[in-house]
C-alpha cells in the first residue's frame, strides 16, 4: 500500500470530485478536508479494511473496483457488494467495521482517520447531509439486490449484473447506454460472480455462452465483455 503525503492537494485534481461525498463542499471546506485526508494506492488483492476490526478509517474510492465481504460460519467468504469510483467506504460514527474491503483491481482511495472525519462532518452540515443521501441510496441498492437474489431466475440475474457493471464502470463512455459496443473488463472471476448472484459457476458460464450465441454480448477474453445489444439485454433482465 502506497501513501501520498498530505501536502499534495489531490482534491483540486480529483477526477470524481463532482460525484464524491464531498461534492457539495465549498472551497474553504475542501481545503480543510484535504488537510485531513491521505491518498493511498492499493494493488489488486490488497486489503484496506478488515471485518470486525475497530473502525479506524473511512475512505472515498477515486479509481478502481473493490469488494465488500464477510466470513460465514463455515469459514467461507461471502461477497456483499462491489464498490466503484466515487463510492464511500467505512462506518462513520461507528465503533467496528462490519465488512472487509479488498481491492479487486489496482485502486486509489482517499483515506481519512474516522475520528477526524466524524468531527469534520459534525461541524459541516452539508457533508452530514451528503452522508445521509449516500446511506439512503445504499439502502435502495440493497433492497434491489435482495429482489435480484430472491426473485430473479439465472438469466435475469446475469443480465442485470452485466448491465449494472457496464453502468458503474461507465463502459458506454460518451456514447451512453443503448449504443453498440459497451466494453469493460470484469473485476470478478466467474466463481466470484456466481457467489455474488447465488448461482453456480457452471450456470454463470452457460448464461454468458447463451448471451454470446444470441448476439447480445461478445467475449473477447474470459474477463472482457462487450455489450452489443443493450436493449435486448435489458429485456432479458426483465
Amino acid at each position: 500500500m502506497t501513501e501520498i503525503p498530505a501536502a499534495v492537494d489531490f482534491c483540486a485534481a480529483c477526477a470524481i470530485r463532482n460525484r464524491a461525498i464531498c461534492a457539495d463542499l465549498d472551497t474553504s471546506e475542501i481545503n480543510l478536508l484535504n488537510g485531513l485526508g491521505r491518498r493511498r494506492h492499493l494493488k489488486a488483492g490488497e486489503q484496506l479494511l478488515w471485518e470486525g476490526d475497530e473502525a479506524v478509517l473511512v475512505a472515498n474510492v477515486i479509481e478502481g473496483v473493490l469488494k465488500l465481504s464477510c466470513g460465514t460460519a463455515d469459514g467461507k467468504e461471502q461477497i456483499l457488494g462491489i464498490v466503484y469510483p466515487s463510492d464511500f467506504l467505512g462506518r462513520p460514527f461507528g465503533e467496528t467495521t462490519p465488512y472487509g474491503v479488498e481491492a479487486l483491481t489496482d485502486a486509489y482511495v482517499c483515506v481519512f482517520q474516522r475520528a477526524d472525519f466524524d468531527r469534520f462532518a459534525r461541524e459541516h452540515p452539508r457533508l452530514e447531509h451528503k452522508l445521509l443521501e449516500r446511506t439512503l441510496a445504499e439502502l435502495d441498492r440493497t433492497r434491489r439486490w435482495m429482489l435480484l437474489l430472491g426473485r430473479m431466475n439465472a438469466e435475469q440475474k446475469v443480465a442485470t449484473f452485466l448491465l449494472e457493471m457496464a453502468e458503474r464502470l461507465d463502459a458506454g463512455g460518451c456514447a451512453g447506454p443503448g449504443k453498440r459496443g459497451e466494453q469493460f473488463t470484469l473485476p470478478l472471476s466467474r466463481q466470484q460472480i456466481a457467489d455474488v448472484l447465488g448461482l453456480t459457476i457452471e450456470t454463470v458460464s452457460r448464461q454468458f455462452t447463451r448471451f454470446k450465441a444470441d448476439g447480445l454480448i461478445d467475449l473477447p477474453s474470459r474477463r472482457e465483455v462487450t455489450i452489443l445489444e443493450h436493449a435486448a439485454l435489458e429485456d432479458r433482465a426483465a
